[in-house]
């Protein structure tokens, strides 16, 4: 079953319930999502993007992940 971009979107508000997240894409395997959330500030932009991954619970992890591609943009909210 391919993932969908409400999948994504509960796998990213389970680690930033309180973040505003945009996740866009429809063709089960390519995405693009903005989180912004204000648990980023003090975070680079990897460490942010790393803290996002890690969210997806291995959806993206080689081969057999679920999720092939992931345009992220993260930023800390102001």
């Amino acid at each position: 079953m391919a993932i969908t971009a409400h999948d994504i979107e509960a796998l990213i508000r389970e680690s930033f319930p309180n973040a505003h997240v945009i996740v866009q894409g429809d063709d089960g395997a390519h995405f693009a999502a903005e989180v912004i959330d204000e648990s980023f500030k003090g975070m680079n932009r990897v460490q942010q993007q790393r803290a996002v991954y890690a969210a997806l619970k291995g959806k993206m992890d080689g081969s057999a992940g679920e999720l092939h591609a992931l345009a992220l943009t993260t930023k800390a909210s102001e």
